[in-house]
């Protein structure tokens, strides 16, 4: 299990982290989610031992990092695809890595091979695409066939089938009982692959838990199609809702529920043709979440000029 506790971290007049406390079980694969600048990086670099915490800790089955007797074998990690000598192969990474943690040289093959990078194993890193250096990241983290592992955007610079094998991959794992801690900023891809979410924002917790009960707790909407959506949208707007027309048909209504949609036709003898309760989306429900705690908010305006 990896815990966090009261985990603050200072760059100088910068507080990245505040206050943070989570913990991420085993068997599941648990996202790791934020704005940009919330402090997921940072986060991880202090459970890793690459940052000391200005306050709080960060353990690894009730140890700090730099206490592992044999960190290969207990965590792994991929934080940084970029953090590897361009001059060097990626086999020679590895060896380098298996070395020092006295593990068996066939093990570099062994993840070179489910890694899909064998072909290109004696091919300096430098000119590798950054899809080739993520796989070798996540070899590196298997190296030591560790019980925890980490990732940091492990998707970017990936295909969509190296997206769908990574997908497999964290389920292959949490299967097997391990620890799954996944820091991405794709809400769909999170939506598909975590069992867990945790969120934070401007370095705090924000919130904890399953996938479908984070979308359960938002207000979702209604797909609706009638025999006379102009009427039926009068209608429900005068009772408060918001509904959005489409331009196949449909609409969309806020802020009630699908049973009070197909009340109100049957009343006014609209017939009913489609009539869809429709669960917010992972995305919707982290742009609620997170509305106060983007560092960088973005408004799109006219770019025309009278």
């Amino acid at each position: 299990m990896i815990s966090v506790e009261h985990l603050s971290k200072r760059y100088g007049d910068t507080l990245a982290v505040n206050d943070l406390s989570f913990e991420v079980r085993p068997g599941v694969v648990t996202g790791f989610l934020g704005p940009n600048g919330s402090g997921k990086s940072t986060t991880m670099r202090v459970i890793m031992g690459l940052d000391a915490p200005t306050s709080g800790h960060a353990t690894i089955d009730g140890q700090r990092y730099r206490n592992l007797k044999a960190p290969l074998r207990e965590v792994g990690a991929l934080l940084d695809a970029a953090a590897v000598h361009p001059g060097r192969t990626a086999r020679n990474h590895l060896l380098a890595l298996a070395t020092s943690n006295r593990i068996p040289v066939r093990r570099v093959e062994e993840v070179l091979e489910f890694t899909g990078i064998a072909a290109v194993a004696d091919k300096k890193v430098g000119g590798y695409s950054l899809g080739m250096s993520q796989r070798l990241g996540i070899a590196a983290a298997l190296l030591g066939d560790p019980p925890v592992l980490l990732f940091d955007e492990p998707v970017n610079g990936l295909d969509p089938e190296g997206i769908r094998w990574i997908r497999a991959f964290f389920r292959a794992l949490a299967i097997e009982g391990r620890t799954v801690f996944v820091s991405s900023h794709l809400m769909s891809e999170m939506a598909q692959s975590a069992d867990e979410i945790i969120v934070i924002g401007r370095g705090r917790f924000i919130t904890q838990g399953t996938v479908d009960e984070l979308t359960a707790s938002a207000d979702g909407t209604v797909l609706v199609r009638s025999a006379d959506n102009v009427a039926l949208r009068r209608l429900l707007e005068t009772s408060g809702t918001t509904v959005d027309s489409a331009n196949d048909g449909t609409m969309t209504v806020r802020g009630t529920s699908a049973e009070a949609v197909g009340t109100a036709a049957l009343a006014a003898g609209i017939a009913i043709f489609e009539l869809t309760p429709q669960r917010a989306s992972l995305e919707e429900v982290f742009m609620d979440l997170t509305a106060d705690a983007v560092e960088y908010a973005s408004a799109v305006e006219s770019t025309r000029h009278g």
